[in-house]
């Protein structure tokens, strides 16, 4: 214990020895407080030097904030504007519509009973769509046709507006067609595009006695009146015969400057109420087909009424298309030649061997004079293929053999097309 002590004493006056040797003089403190002083002011000069930098990066801070803003306003505000160029481009897309079709044909055909031979290429027709989408149940449809490549005088071809028309839905069931539209009858009249049926031309049935294409100007109410079961009814402008022979397809007036002196009405059934199958009756009646005597031998025509019935089959693979169509046409005119009974049917069965390719065979007769005793009537089989390297392309082969009366042209040979829709 006493040695602790003793320990700790001898401590203390070494500490106290220690500080009264380390104590500076008054010279030493005011050096010292010099030095003090001189720091001092380097440290309010480095303080004013960061204070300046921090304002200096306050105000790149506030830019920066504010290009951002504006940035982010530009980007919103191109944002807005490309949806709504969207939003249009997509209306304009959803409510206007524009397609059409075309077809090439080749034909080498010889006649078996004179030099009427056909060896020729021509683009038969060149087509475009355009309809239009007013409302959910309001629409324009037009459909513009180039024929034969070239219109004009001396020219080929002609240029034919064959629909524009307005529909409107009445209810979920019916509608109401007004303008110039195809006549419903037949099978190729309204559907006629080239990769929708066999043949590079169209059958001489739909051509020469229905007459395809057939288009009037009118009105016509349309609709489905129980499962299955569709109808049409229209009042049109008519045909006007332009020659003594009283031939249908003469007689169509295409809506240019048409007489109308009397209207024509058509009425068609139809019933497709099993998948891939079509059953139709037409029937259209006008009450002179001379229209009023505008040429001399018209006075000689009457009345005009077609019945038309058809049926297109498609099961599976195996489809098979028929049609009956006749005349029957009221006046001395049409008697004195034959022509008061003007008739036609086919019968196609085809057989698609895969999706791209199909074959046919058709029998087709008609008589634009089958009122008399003569011989008037034709006779053609077609035999053929069709090729689809898309389902709205086609191409076809195919070769017909026909039988003429005495003195007509018999055409024997084949004939190429290449045909689209789109």
């Amino acid at each position: 214990m006493l040695f602790k002590r003793t320990i700790l004493a001898a401590s203390m006056l070494a500490v106290v020895s220690a500080t009264q040797a380390a104590t500076p003089s008054n010279e030493e403190i005011w050096q010292l407080l010099q030095q003090m002083q001189q720091q001092m002011t380097e440290v309010q000069q480095q303080n004013q030097q960061l204070k300046a930098e921090n304002e200096n990066l306050k105000d790149k801070v506030e830019a920066t904030e504010q290009m951002a803003l504006e940035t982010s306003e530009a980007v919103e505000a191109v944002a807005v504007a490309t949806e709504e160029a969207v939003k249009n481009v997509s209306l304009i897309g959803d409510k206007t519509t524009i397609g059409g079709y075309g077809e090439l044909h080749y034909n080498n055909l010889n006649d078996q009973h004179g030099s009427a031979d056909k060896d020729e290429v021509d683009f038969h027709r060149f087509v475009l769509f355009f309809g239009h989408e007013f409302t959910d149940n309001l629409r324009f449809f037009s459909e513009l046709e180039l024929e034969h490549s070239l219109s004009g005088n001396g020219k080929e071809g002609e240029v034919e507006l064959e629909q524009a028309y307005i529909e409107y839905d009445i209810n979920d069931q019916h509608r109401v067609t007004g303008g110039l539209f195809l006549t419903p009858v037949g099978i190729i009249n309204e559907t006629h595009e080239p990769n929708t049926f066999y043949g590079t031309e169209r059958n001489p049935i739909e051509k020469n006695i229905i007459p395809a294409t057939w288009w009037e100007a009118g009105v016509m109410f349309s609709g489905e009146i129980a499962e299955g079961f569709s109808y049409d009814v229209a009042a049109t402008s008519g045909l006007s015969s332009k020659n003594s022979d009283y031939k249908i397809r003469d007689g169509r007036q295409k809506v240019s400057k048409a007489n109308a002196e009397n209207f024509a009405y058509t009425g068609r059934i139809k019933w497709t109420g099993i998948p891939g199958v079509e059953l139709a009756a037409t029937v259209n009646y006008q009450e002179d087909f001379g229209q009023e005597n505008v040429n001399d031998f018209k006075g000689d025509a009457g009345s005009a009424t077609l019945f038309e019935t058809h049926a297109v089959i498609q099961r599976g693979a195996f489809g098979l298309r028929a049609l009956y169509a006749t005349w029957d046409l009221d006046g001395d005119g049409p008697k004195s030649n034959g022509a008061d009974e003007q008739t036609g049917w086919y019968i196609e069965p085809s057989f698609q061997i895969s999706n791209n390719f199909g074959i046919f065979a058709r029998y087709n007769e008609w008589d634009n004079q089958a009122g008399n005793s003569s011989d008037s009537e034709y006779q053609q089989i077609d035999l053929g293929v069709n090729w689809w390297p898309h389902k709205d392309v086609v191409v076809k082969i195919d070769y017909q053999d026909q039988d003429a009366p005495a003195g007509k042209a018999e055409l024997d040979g084949f004939n190429v097309g290449l045909g689209y829709q789109f």
